[in-house]
């Protein structure tokens, strides 16, 4: 009985690897098809450059809202982030032991020490999750473009949803001594200094979004002219070859992979965690952790005389 028990847990512990690994590989799979089946043709031969594909529309009240390409890639490589993390985390022992366990403790062991280098670890220690998060989907989104598929980092509108975001937290870490304190923060040092102070503020999303956005996009825009000119280049040098030789770009092998390894690897690679780091110190820099202290001071302070 006994036996039959430990046989029935392994399979069903296999059955739900299998369920993690299908949410890990199929959405991509998903991607690959619809960017297959729903591909328009370019109507020649010339150098087409365009943005996220639009899928649907649905009607709102101010303006309808886009199905774009880049939002549903975002999605799957959610899916995907996700069941990458229910499969490493799936079987966790108190003894340690195994390649998933390790692989997810290293991961863990990494971003806490990110955040305990860049971070207040007292005060901002529950962050480690959300910059994983970002890093994760940052990069992720980066390399689809290896494989054929719209990067989403290459839409401002989801870099922009992801810089409101680190603004709303960055808010809710000023907003942390009371809104006083807040609200005085733009009157200094001097009151004249208000407009400049608001602008500064809203100036820490939008500098996060472009910069995050240009690098991803020329990254794309350079990579594609580029293999662009080596097909031409080829066409003007080696088209006198005969047959079907003749129309083989040639030129083409080889340079636009290695543009592909720094633009989509390494470059991406890179903006996360610019990204990262960036949302990681302006929620850092913008707690007011003196302010805290003394309001709680003078919290217990209010008690102890109320207690007497």
């Amino acid at each position: 009985m006994s036996e039959r028990k430990t046989q029935e847990r392994d399979m069903h512990f296999r059955l739900v690897d299998m369920g993690y690994l299908a949410m890990i590989i199929l959405p991509l799979l998903a991607a690959i098809l619809l960017q297959i089946f729903t591909e328009l043709p370019t109507g020649g031969e010339g150098l087409s450059i365009t943005g996220a594909r639009v899928f649907a529309e649905i009607p709102m009240p101010l303006m309808p809202l886009l199905i774009t390409e880049a939002m549903v890639n975002s999605w799957l490589i959610i899916i995907t982030i996700v069941g990458v993390c229910l499969y490493l985390t799936h079987g966790l022992t108190v003894k340690g032991g195994g390649i998933r366990q390790i692989a997810a403790e290293w991961v863990v062991t990494k971003v806490d020490g990110i955040i305990r280098d860049n971070m207040e670890p007292v005060f901002h220690a529950g962050y480690a999750p959300f910059i994983m998060t970002i890093l994760a989907i940052s990069a992720c989104s980066s390399l689809m473009s290896l494989v054929g598929l719209f990067p989403p980092t290459a839409d401002v509108n989801i870099i922009a949803g992801w810089s409101i975001l680190v603004f709303a937290l960055i808010t809710k870490n000023k907003l942390k001594a009371g809104i006083g304190s807040y609200a005085k923060g733009f009157l200094e040092p001097i009151p004249v200094m208000l407009p400049m102070n608001i602008l500064s503020e809203v100036a820490t999303p939008v500098s996060m979004t472009f910069r995050h956005f240009g690098n991803v996009l020329s990254g794309t825009v350079i990579a594609a002219l580029v293999a662009w000119a080596l097909a031409g280049l080829s066409n003007l040098v080696l088209g006198w070859l005969p047959g079907f030789l003749g129309d083989i770009p040639f030129l083409q092998v080889g340079i636009p992979a290695i543009l592909s390894v720094y633009f989509d690897i390494f470059s991406g690679c890179i903006q996360a965690y610019i990204f990262a780091m960036l949302t990681m110190l302006n929620i850092s820099g913008a707690y007011p952790g003196d302010d805290v202290l003394a309001e709680r001071a003078a919290r217990k302070q209010r008690k102890a005389k109320l207690a007497q």
